[in-house]
């Protein structure tokens, strides 16, 4: 009526009637609109539903060398997909070696299939999680995913639906949300109770121990997210399979690399590089990385140890001048095929040992080189 009578004193009444009348249609089409575009395109966890149920089959692909975060991502991602009937194959590639990631297949009873090249994959449609982009075997860059769910810094995208974001501490914080969306409730271990609105405790234990992994036990890169899916998995969470991943007996080769990477490290100033040579064991590089880091006066590290045919890095910051993901690859950027990256506290690499010595037109890096090369990045001289 207020606005009837701003315009009435301007234009006769039936004209001014008419103009309200059509400014409230094209408000209420409007707000229609608006509620329908919402309606049809709905929350990232039923956008993510929808491309997986667009499928037939579809392969879940975890990073090279997985850890729990990734791990946990495709098992979410894998009961999404059968609760849209699609039929699911996780696979991964390079090793899962680290206790706790060895003890996470064994305690959740997970079926991963390890493979060497991407022509080992039967599905045609292939979901990322916890990478953007496919890397590291034979064949990687000819994967075009139809998804993609992660929480590092990168290009890669879905052809269907894409869900990244760096600001987030774990991946599994992300899937935590969708099955919130989806109206999944976690329920206690001792219940029984199945279908589609139920998050059974093998999943919500699952994700809150990657979020803890990820998350240095939500000390260390959280946001106010990881904190929030935390209390929506926990009425769900099997505290004893919880406590057997988080402390399973550790094997004599990862104390022996902590203490190579602690008696060898080379030190300026507060950052540290320590190459601990030849490893059996990958995961045993990001376990002392995390153990040199805990050095008094130690504000970011890097350690490097030879596994199979490449160098393998882990690098741990909590110097906010040191961007870890960044000094990686700033560090390996004239090796040819050299892989390296992360967020600002923690970053991985890994560069082909034949590809040292460089490729024309690139010159490649000594061992010494790299390692100042480490320091440089770190001080920020490169």
């Amino acid at each position: 009526m207020l606005i009837a009578g701003a315009v009435g004193g301007l234009l006769p009444s039936a004209v001014a009637e008419n103009l309200l009348l059509l400014v409230l249609a094209l408000l209420a089409v409007v707000l229609l609109a608006a509620f329908g575009y919402r309606l049809i395109v709905g929350p990232p966890g039923k956008r993510f539903a929808r491309a997986v149920g667009s499928a037939e089959t579809v392969a879940v692909l975890m990073h090279p060398n997985p850890d729990p975060d990734a791990m946990s991502c495709a098992l979410g991602a894998e009961a999404i997909a059968e609760a849209v009937d699609t039929d699911p194959t996780v696979y991964y590639t390079g090793q899962i070696r680290h206790h706790e990631n060895r003890a996470f297949e064994t305690m959740l009873d997970v079926d991963f299939t390890r493979i060497e090249s991407a022509g080992e994959i039967d599905e045609q449609q292939v979901v990322l999680v916890d990478h953007n982009e496919a890397r590291g075997f034979e064949g990687a860059e000819e994967i075009d995913p139809i998804a993609v769910v992660d929480h590092h810094p990168g290009g890669g995208t879905g052809q269907k639906f894409a869900d990244v974001r760096t600001d987030h501490g774990a991946c599994a914080t992300i899937f935590a949300e969708y099955f919130d969306q989806l109206g999944r409730e976690p329920i206690p271990p001792e219940e029984t109770a199945n279908g589609d609105s139920v998050l059974p405790p093998r999943i919500a234990t699952a994700l809150v121990y990657g979020i803890q992994s990820d998350t240095a036990h939500l000390t260390n890169g959280c946001s106010a997210a990881e904190f929030e899916a935390a209390s929506f998995l926990y009425p769900g969470i099997d505290e004893d399979k919880l406590d057997r991943i988080a402390n399973p007996e550790v094997d004599a080769e990862s104390l022996e690399v902590k203490a190579r990477a602690i008696t060898d490290r080379n030190v300026e100033g507060p950052f540290a590089v320590s190459d601990v040579g030849e490893v059996s064991n990958a995961d045993s590089i990001p376990q002392a990385a995390d153990e040199l880091r805990r050095l008094e006066g130690i504000n970011a590290v890097v350690v490097l140890g030879d596994n199979g045919d490449a160098i393998q890095m882990s690098g741990r910051s909590t110097d906010d001048r040191v961007h870890m993901g960044k000094v990686l690859e700033t560090a390996v950027e004239s090796v040819p095929m050299a892989e390296a990256g992360g967020h600002a506290r923690m970053g991985g690499g890994r560069i082909p040992l034949d590809h040292m010595a460089g490729l024309a037109p690139e010159e490649g890096l000594t061992r010494e080189e790299l390692k100042s090369r480490l320091f440089d990045a770190m001080n920020g001289a490169l």
